[in-house]
C-alpha cells in the first residue's frame, strides 16, 4: 500500500496506519452518539454499556489523533472535525445497517420491503399517512423510511440504501428518474393578524411586516425575495428557520408571517393560525427520484403509483384556511 503522510496536530501520521487501525464499532459509535445526541442512547442502540462506548469513541479519537468532541456538562459535543467525519461514516453506517436488516426480514420471511426517504417538508403526517395506507394492502411488509434533507435523500437512493426518494429540486438528472411536483404555498399569519381582511396577499401589503423565512438559499426565500424587491417592498425576515413545521410554530406564535406549503398547513389542525393565498404565486417544487441503474421492485412500484396519486390531489386541491 502507498503511503501518504499527513500530519495532524504536528504529528505525522499515514493513512496507512489510521486505515488499518479504524473499527467499525468506532465508528458507529461516533455515528449513534452525533444522531442521538448522547451516550446513554447511543449504547441502548448499539447494546452496550455508557463506558463502553465512551472507550469507542476514545480509542477513535487515540487512532485519529482528533479531538472529535468536546465535553460540556456531561454531554458530548461534535467538534468540526467530528462531523466532518460523521458525515463521511454515515452512508457506509446506514449501509451496513441496511444489509443487517435485510437479514432479519428474510429470516422472518418479510419478503416485501419498502424503502423511502423523504424531505421534511412531508415528514409529519403526509408520508406517515401514505404508508399506513399502503401497508395495509399487504402482510410482512418490512418499512424503511428516514426523513433528511435533499443532498442527503439524493445519496441515499444513488447509492441504492433506499429505492425511493422525495427531495426537493434541483435534482441531479444523470443518476435518476425523476416526477416533479409543483407544490403551493399559502401566505399563514396568526389568526388575529389585521391583514386577515384581505383575501390575497402581495408583497406590497407585506411591506416591512415581520416575516418567517427558510434559509436564504431556500427557493422558496428565494421566489418571495424577488417577488418583493420587484415590487419595490421592504423584505422584513425576523426569524430564519429550517423546517416548515418551525416557521409554521413561530407564526402561531405571533412572531410574524410566513409562507408555508399547503400540505404542511394540512397537517396542522390548530385555529391559532389562519391561510390566504400569496400573489404572484410561490412554489416549492419537489420530485419522487428513484436510481436508473436499478429496477424498481414491484412493491416500490405499487407504492410510486399511490404516492404520485396523492401528490398531484394535494398539488390542485388548495383549502383557504379563514
Amino acid at each position: 500500500m502507498v503511503s501518504f503522510q499527513i500530519s495532524i496536530y504536528s504529528i505525522p501520521i499515514s493513512l496507512s496506519d489510521v486505515y488499518m487501525n479504524l473499527r467499525f464499532r468506532q465508528l458507529q459509535a461516533l455515528h449513534k452518539v452525533v444522531e442521538s445526541g448522547t451516550v446513554s442512547a447511543a449504547a441502548e442502540q448499539l447494546n452496550i454499556s455508557q463506558p463502553g462506548v465512551s472507550n469507542l469513541l476514545s480509542q477513535l479519537e487515540h487512532t485519529c489523533q482528533l479531538k472529535l468532541f468536546n465535553r460540556l456538562k456531561g454531554k458530548l459535543i461534535p467538534t468540526n472535525e467530528g462531523l466532518v467525519l460523521y458525515n463521511e461514516v454515515d452512508t457506509l453506517v446506514r449501509g451496513l445497517a441496511h444489509v443487517e436488516q435485510s437479514v432479519v426480514d428474510l429470516q422472518n420471511k418479510q419478503t416485501s420491503k419498502l424503502q423511502i426517504a423523504s424531505i421534511h417538508a412531508l415528514s409529519f403526517g403526509f408520508m406517515q399517512a401514505q404508508i399506513a395506507q399502503f401497508s395495509r394492502q399487504y402482510e410482512n411488509l418490512s418499512v424503511s423510511f428516514q426523513s433528511q434533507y435533499s443532498q442527503k435523500i439524493q445519496e441515499w437512493v444513488d447509492v441504492g440504501l433506499f429505492e425511493i426518494g422525495v427531495s426537493e429540486m434541483p435534482v441531479a438528472t444523470g443518476p435518476f428518474n425523476t416526477v416533479v411536483f409543483k407544490i403551493e404555498t399559502l401566505c399563514a399569519m396568526p389568526s388575529d393578524h389585521p391583514l386577515a381582511c384581505h383575501k390575497v396577499l402581495t408583497p406590497s401589503l407585506l411591506s416591512g411586516e415581520p416575516l418567517i423565512i427558510m434559509g436564504p438559499q431556500h427557493m422558496v426565500t428565494r421566489r418571495a425575495k424577488e417577488a418583493f424587491v420587484e415590487a419595490g417592498a421592504r423584505w422584513n425576515p425576523v426569524v430564519h428557520t429550517h423546517l416548515f413545521a418551525n416557521k409554521l410554530s413561530f407564526i402561531k406564535e405571533g412572531m410574524g408571517i410566513g409562507l408555508v406549503d399547503v400540505i404542511s398547513l394540512r397537517n396542522d389542525s390548530s385555529d391559532r393560525f389562519i391561510t390566504r393565498p400569496f400573489a404572484p404565486n410561490i412554489n416549492l417544487d419537489v420530485a419522487i427520484i428513484t436510481s436508473k441503474s436499478r429496477p424498481v421492485s414491484d412493491t416500490g412500484q405499487a407504492f410510486l403509483g399511490q404516492l404520485e396519486s396523492h401528490l398531484w390531489a394535494s398539488c390542485k386541491s388548495i383549502k383557504v384556511r379563514e
